[in-house]
């Protein structure tokens, strides 16, 4: 007798455990767009987190949005969340799917990210090297001038040093001219 009352007894508890805890709303929201809500509400929430002044000013209220957006009222959110969330398991399965999603669109800007920091290093790299060619180009052009005024200079120079010359051989022959003229 005692096994037939424990059986009965562990049939009405597992037919009780099957019935649902909430029930089914009338108005309830499609399990993949109540995904689509909570992931938006993420993003908001992550927005308002990081730079709490960026929604007022741009006239957005997360609530409002969201309600206007999916065409639903808090009562028919709240329901359904309530719905959803007596089954623990679908309830974690929606959360981690919203977790991949939020993963994969993280991954997707940090490459963008990844990939403006490149550019930009690429950029100021290529303004690095247009900068010293031009300070190469400079120290080139100085030293061009400063080699073409020594050449100048250096000119000059031996034009006075052969001037110099001519006219010290014109005197030496001059000179030798007379003496030659005096022996004569």
């Amino acid at each position: 007798m005692k096994k037939i009352i424990f059986i009965i007894g562990l049939v009405c508890l597992f037919l009780s455990c099957n019935k649902d805890l909430v029930e089914k709303p009338d108005n309830l929201i499609d399990q993949q767009v109540m995904e689509n809500i909570f992931y938006d509400m993420s993003i908001l929430e992550a927005i308002k987190y990081q730079n709490p002044n960026s929604l007022n000013p741009n006239g957005i209220d997360p609530k409002t949005y969201i309600f206007k957006k999916y065409n639903i009222d808090s009562t028919q959110l709240a329901q359904s969340n309530a719905y959803y969330a007596a089954d623990y398991r679908e309830y974690k399965k929606m959360f981690d799917h919203i977790n991949d999603r939020l993963k994969k669109e993280k991954d997707a800007v940090d490459l963008i990210n990844k990939k403006a920091d490149q550019k930009e290093a690429a950029i100021r790299k290529a303004k690095a090297k247009k900068i010293q060619d031009s300070i190469k180009k400079v120290q080139k052009a100085k030293e061009l001038k400063i080699k073409k005024e020594k050449d100048s200079l250096d000119k000059v120079k031996k034009a006075k040093e052969l001037k110099a010359k001519k006219k010290s051989d014109s005197i030496n022959e001059s000179k030798i001219k007379k003496s030659l003229k005096a022996k004569k």
